[in-house]
Order: C-alpha cells, then sequence, then structure tokens
C-alpha cells in the first residue's frame, strides 16, 4: 500500500547541508538578540517607574520626609507618581510599536532590494547603540527627558524593524515548502528564546541597577551585528548552489503552496508564474499593492493585527502583572515569565508539524486559537501560586505564542512564495514586512489600551480585552478556515477511494 504523500519519506524533512544549519543558527540567534533587548525594557519597568518617580532615592536620612521628596523630584523632574511613569512606559510601548510597523513596511521593501545582510547588521548595531543610549548613558548621566526618551524609541523602533522581514527572506531563500511548518515552527522560538535570554540576562545585573541590564544586552547584540555581517550567507547563490524552486524542480507537486488562492485544487497550475520567463527576463521585487493583493496577505494581516495585540501585551506587560497584581518580587517575576516564552516555542513547533501534515494551516490556527479562549480564561483566575501560575502561563503561551509565531514565519514564507510569484525571493520581505507591520499596528494600540484598561478597570478587564481580540482573530481568518477544512475533508475522502 502507498503511502500518502505528506507522510513519504523525505516529505516533512529534506536534508540539509551544513549551509542550511549555519543560516538557520546565524538568523535565529541574530532575531534573538534584538527580542532580548526589548524584554530587558519590560522586565526593568519596576525599577524604572521607582527611578522616575519621587520615592526613587530616599539617602539623605537626615533631611525630613517633604524635604527629601523635593529635591529627589528636582532631580529626576518626570512624574510625581508611580501610576504616570507606569502610563508613560505603556506610551512608550505604543510608540516603539507604531514605529517599528511603520519600519516593516518600508524594511521589507528595503530589504527586497538591497542585500539583507547589510540591512540586517546595520540594523542590529544601530539599534544596540540606541538602546544603550536609552537605558544606560542617559542613567549614567542623570539626565531625565521624556521627549528624548521617545525619540531614541522611535528610532529603535525603525531600526530594529530591519530584523523580522530580513531573517524571514533569508529562511525562504533556503528552506522550501517541503517540511516548512516545522522548520519555521522551530526557527520562530528564536523571539521567544530571545525573551528567556532578555530576561536571564536583565535579572542577573539588575541588582547593580537598571542601566546594567541595557548595557549587557546593547554590547551582545552590536557584537552579534558584526557576526552577521562576516558570516551570513543570503541565498544558495551567493555560493554556486541552485535555488530553492531549481533544487524542488516538478517532484512531490513541490511548488503546490499551503497558502492557495485558488478555489478548487484542481485548477491549480504548476507551471503558471507571472514570471513567465525567468532566463529572459530577471526577477524583479514586486510592488507594495502587488504584495497586499496577493490572496491571503489581507486576512492574516488582520488576523495577525489582532493576536499580536494579545501576544505583545503579554511580552510587554506580564513580569509588570505578576508583580503588580501578586507582590512577587521584580527577579521572581522576570524568571517566571519565561514560561509563557517556553509554552510559546513547544506550541509553534508542534502545531507547524502538524500543519505539515495536514498540508493546511488554518485549521490547526483555528483548534488552537478557539483553546486559547479557554486558557485566558483559566489564567486571568490563577491563584497566587508560583507553581500553578507558571503551569497555566505555559498553557496559555502554547495557544497564544504557538499561533502567533506561525502566522509570522511559516505562513508569511507561503505567502511569500505562492504560484503567482513562484521562486521570487524578492516578494518574501515585503510580505513579512506587510503581515508583521500590520500585526504591529494592532499591538501598538493594544499596549495603550491594555494600560488605559488596567488603571481604569482592573486586570480582569485587561484578559476579557484579550478573549475579545483572540475571538476576532479567528473570525478574519474564519473564510480561509471553511475552505481548507473543505479542501482537506475532499482530499481524505479522495484518498479513501483510491485505496
Amino acid at each position: 500500500m502507498a503511502w500518502p504523500r505528506f507522510l513519504q519519506r523525505g516529505a516533512l524533512l529534506p536534508g540539509f547541508s551544513h549551509h542550511h544549519v549555519a543560516v538557520f543558527l546565524l538568523t535565529f540567534f541574530s532575531y534573538s538578540l534584538l527580542h532580548a533587548s526589548r524584554k530587558t525594557f519590560s522586565n526593568v519597568k519596576v525599577s524604572i517607574s521607582k527611578q522616575w518617580t519621587p520615592n526613587a532615592f530616599n539617602t539623605s536620612a537626615d533631611l525630613p520626609e517633604e524635604v527629601r521628596r523635593v529635591q529627589i523630584w528636582s532631580s529626576n523632574h518626570l512624574f510625581p507618581s508611580a501610576e504616570e511613569a507606569t502610563l508613560f512606559l505603556g506610551t512608550l510601548d505604543t510608540i516603539f510599536l507604531f514605529s517599528y510597523a511603520v519600519g516593516l513596511f518600508i524594511s521589507g521593501i528595503v530589504g527586497d532590494r538591497l542585500n539583507l545582510r547589510w540591512v540586517l547588521s546595520f540594523g542590529m548595531c544601530s539599534s544596540a547603540f540606541v538602546v544603550f543610549v536609552f537605558g544606560t548613558l542617559t542613567e549614567w548621566l542623570h539626565f531625565y527627558n521624556k521627549w528624548l526618551y521617545c525619540g531614541l524609541w522611535i528610532v529603535n523602533g525603525l531600526l530594529q524593524s530591519t530584523g523580522w522581514p530580513c531573517v524571514v527572506a533569508v529562511m525562504g531563500n533556503w528552506f522550501g515548502k517541503a517540511g516548512r511548518g516545522v522548520v519555521f515552527g522551530l526557527w520562530s522560538a528564536c523571539a521567544s528564546v530571545g525573551n528567556i535570554l532578555g530576561a536571564c540576562l536583565a535579572s542577573s545585573v539588575l541588582q547593580y541597577g537598571y542601566e546594567y541590564a541595557f548595557l549587557v544586552t546593547a554590547s551582545v547584540q552590536f557584537a552579534g551585528g558584526i557576526i552577521i555581517f562576516f558570516g551570513l550567507l543570503v541565498s544558495p547563490e551567493e555560493i554556486g548552489l541552485p535555488s530553492i524552486g531549481a533544487e524542488e524542480g516538478p517532484k512531490e507537486d513541490s511548488h503546490r503552496p499551503l497558502i492557495n488562492g485558488a478555489e478548487n485544487e484542481d485548477d491549480y497550475e504548476p507551471n503558471y508564474s507571472i514570471q513567465e520567463d525567468r532566463a529572459v527576463s530577471p526577477v524583479k521585487a514586486i510592488s507594495f499593492h502587488q504584495a497586499c493583493c496577493l490572496p491571503g496577505v489581507i486576512p492574516y494581516s488582520l488576523a495577525y493585527a489582532c493576536l499580536k495585540l494579545v501576544n505583545y501585551s503579554f511580552f510587554f506587560w506580564l513580569p509588570f502583572y505578576l508583580s503588580n497584581n501578586f507582590g512577587w518580587k521584580e527577579a521572581e517575576a522576570d524568571k517566571l515569565s519565561i514560561w509563557y516564552d517556553v509554552g510559546g516555542i513547544i506550541g509553534g513547533t508542534l502545531q507547524g508539524f502538524i500543519s505539515d501534515v495536514l498540508q493546511r494551516r488554518a485549521p490547526v490556527l483555528a483548534l488552537s486559537l478557539f483553546l486559547a479562549v479557554g486558557s485566558l480564561v483559566g489564567y486571568s483566575r490563577s491563584p497566587n501560586n508560583k507553581s500553578i501560575n507558571a503551569l497555566l502561563m505555559t498553557i496559555t503561551g502554547f495557544f497564544i505564542g504557538g499561533p502567533s509565531n506561525m502566522i509570522s514565519s511559516a505562513i508569511s514564507a507561503d505567502l511569500g512564495r505562492q504560484e503567482l510569484i513562484q521562486g521570487s525571493s524578492e516578494a518574501l520581505a515585503t510580505v513579512t514586512g506587510i503581515v508583521d507591520g500590520t500585526g504591529s499596528i494592532g499591538a501598538a494600540v493594544g499596549q495603550y489600551l491594555v494600560s488605559l484598561i488596567q488603571d481604569h478597570l482592573g486586570w480582569m478587564w485587561v484578559f476579557y480585552f484579550f478573549i475579545l481580540m483572540t475571538s476576532c482573530t479567528i473570525l478574519f481568518i474564519s473564510p480561509l478556515i471553511v475552505r481548507e477544512v473543505v479542501s482537506l475533508v475532499q482530499r481524505r475522502q479522495a484518498y479513501t477511494l483510491s485505496e
């Protein structure tokens, strides 16, 4: 008896060379370092809030309390209360994500037209310098200015946006559709690993001052940018190897995308391409409008806007929530928040593998997101117990972080390599920028709303908001879910009849 196509030997995990391994690791750790520097900011929010308010230093024991507070206020002159400082920290998150979203649309287009290695290396090194100035230099000089912080964080968002479109495009150049779900599912753990790395680095030096947390992560990120500049291979063609399209050729129906615009699979024509003769006319980068019109790009972008809002709210606010809501120490809250990322790593890898087996992404996403609603309800009612909280946090990360990783990586790569742009790596960064950029706009709006909802209604209403956004994610991709489920059932029936 013949095995189904998706279970045939080598269909999920084709052989990789040492070049593939090197590209996997370099892109993985480059984006991990970018995320580690972002995570540092969320992990030291409590320390920054104390530093920016009158209660920061109370060392002059001989002076009356009122005089000490006036002196401290005069030296820091930022906020009269911790509540206002917290609101400003939420505003900085929003500013960062808005500039990051704008930068993603630009970086995707730039990455498709310039050398991806140069763009990625420049973004990493420049961002590291900005982070150093923001968190370390200003503290060393005791210079506190809201407008300076806002300006630096806008620039940091623009520079950090060079990372994701570039690394996804490079990975798309090296890894074909066969096994992309599991490969990208494992690889997309780079963000979660970066979160864990950032949390560990921050908590290890936080006792010396939050400025050293920024110093360590910025230094490591800058070094990573130098390594990327000299070590990353952007595509197989750089060392004389055939491209992904040439390697896959006609075998195993490999050009059939998991994201297919055709209503009926029988209508698929493997030889159709808008770039009909690549030998005569070199491949050119598609326009922003053409990328938006590709099947699936808009629905997944809107869905990702809602899902990334929830995922990044956990990313930015989880340590603060644990410390604020349960009264746990900041360093303990930082370490405990790692379990959310552990769940995201496991979820992204396992769900990517299942989607490869089924050769469909949307049904896997739908099931995970339905279960995510339940996990959010459960986590919102977590008792003041670290073990139970960590378990519920891991489950929530599995069902929220897993789908988020899959949309931003494997699905973005699928969208950027549909049959309409067959074999064109020049679309990958642009499509990735659109999906992640739209997601970041949603996340940016969400961070400000989270701070407002928490301030006026409390944390429970924040979780109600998360449940609403998760439900909207399902709603936006519901047409794709229905179409892919019907297609999956038809394929199963056809396989049964063939036996």
